[in-house]
Order: structure tokens, then sequence, then C-alpha cells
């Protein structure tokens, strides 16, 4: 996080003061003012901050944008962060994981910029293809409520097991109408799935970790989410009223820009996908 220095009274009450005495008629230097202070974004490693650090390297200067990234190894901290002040913004999650992540916590986090979807897959270091999975084996999935039901539906549309119907958009393993395998779910932190792999007989792994797990999505997985008609794409997340910051606007350019584009193609070969 930003380095925080302690402000006396002495200081607080200074600063009200001219606050006071420049409210009015100084919009417009508070702007010049913080469009050049840094803008910190929380990320996690692979792929966002992969994509963050290129954009810091070969495109920000040029837009006037001082990119200051930090990074993160869970879903939890980053939002945290990006509430309190202690970050300006966020890539690293989806939009209906945002969603339900304001609802359970109270945050006020909304997406200005939608970026590029990171396919869900199912990897195994026990079976090379999904008939090879054995009956009554474990299977892991991520433990937090919207990746555990991505990863239910994705088993489902892959004919693993069936879900009750009515019940898709909040699947838990308690949802489950049909499993033929009599396999165990094994839910764990999102991050831990791909660690998970040699105490199981597969995970459905978030494409960021599998990357991150030197796992490629495109060749690994014995199967693979599908791009078309995808809800679960990355975004850029701010706090909401922060939508109009003009570094965040500058950023929400640079991440949609046919650069960018060009660099997620030819870096990840299909295993992330450009949502622009």
């Amino acid at each position: 996080m930003r380095n925080t220095t302690k402000i006396t009274a002495a200081v607080l009450a200074t600063g009200a003061l001219t606050l006071g005495l420049t409210a009015c008629g100084s919009d417009k230097a508070d702007t010049k003012a913080k469009a050049s202070d840094p803008l910190v974004v929380a990320a996690t490693p692979v792929p966002h901050a992969e994509v963050l650090d290129y954009i810091k390297k070969n495109l920000a200067k040029k837009e006037g944008l001082n990119l200051e990234v930090k990074e993160f190894t869970d879903y939890v901290q980053p939002n945290n962060a990006t509430e309190d002040g202690s970050v300006d913004a966020n890539y690293f999650q989806t939009v209906p994981y945002l969603e339900d992540f304001n609802k359970k916590n109270g945050t006020h986090l909304t997406s200005v910029a939608t970026v590029h979807l990171e396919p869900l897959g199912l990897y195994s270091e026990k079976a090379k293809k999904l008939d090879d999975i054995k009956k009554g084996g474990t299977i892991a999935v991520p433990n937090d409520a919207d990746n555990e039901s991505r990863a239910l539906r994705f088993l489902a549309a892959n004919g693993i097991i069936t879900l009750k119907s009515g019940s898709e958009a909040t699947a838990t393993p308690q949802d489950i109408e049909k499993n033929p395998k009599d396999l165990t779910f094994k839910e764990v932190e999102a991050a831990q799935t791909p660690r998970s792999l040699p105490d199981v007989d597969g995970a459905v792994i978030n494409g960021n970790y599998a990357i991150g797990a030197d796992l490629s999505p495109a060749k690994d997985a014995l199967a693979l989410e599908s791009a078309k008609g995808n809800k679960y794409n990355n975004v850029l997340a701010v706090k909401e009223g922060n939508e109009d910051d003009p570094r965040v606007k500058k950023l929400a350019k640079l991440l949609t820009s046919p650069e960018v584009k060009k660099f997620i193609e030819d870096k990840y070969k299909g295993s992330v996908l450009p949502s622009f």
C-alpha cells in the first residue's frame, strides 16, 4: 500500500482551513493535481499484473499516466484495498464475483472496463482425458460462492454432473442432482487449486492461477470453458464515485487498446482471450 505519515491535529486544522479558502473555483487545479498522481492498481500476478506491467513499460508514459502495480495473490484483499482507498483501482475479477463481493461485504465497487476472459479449466495429474477420471475420485473446486457455482456449471456442461433445476446461479455441491462417478468435491481457496492437483483426481482452476502454475489452459486442460457468450470477463474496477478519475479513464483506454490486445494474443496464445 502507499506509505502513510501521521498527521497532527494542527496539520488537519490547517488543511481544513486551506480547503475552506480554496474550495470555490478550484476544481480545475484539483483535477490537474489528481491527474499527475500515481494510479495504484491492485492485481493478481498472472495475467493481470503482467498486462499492467506491459502498459507501464510501453504505453503509460505517452498517455501521461503514472502507473503503479501492487500484486496480491488472493481475491479478497484487492477489493478491500480498493474500498478503503489503499489502492485506486483493481484488475483481477469478473463482474459476477464483484457483485457477489459487494453484496456480502457491503463494499461499493463497480466495473469501468471489460478486458479479457480467462477460461476455467479442469486439470488432472492422474487423468489424460475426462473419461479417465476414476469413480469415487475427488475434484477440487474454488470455495468462493461465485467461482464455485461457475465451476459446477462448467462440470455440468461437460457431462460430469447434473445440477438441480433452478440452482445453477448459486450452485454448491449440495445442489448436485446426479453424480454418475460418485465424485467428492473438495472446496479450496481459488489460489490454492493448482497446488491441490497432487492430492486430488482433478481440479477446476481459474485461468490466471493455471497460467501462474505453469499450466497452459489451451493445451493442458481436460476441458476448457468456452469464450462464446461468457459473462466471466475480467474487468478494471474502482470504488463507486471514482469512475471519472482521469487516471482511471487513461488506464481503461490503454487496457482496451490494440497494443494490449496484441500483447495478450501473442503472450498467452489462447489461454487468455481479449474481450474487446
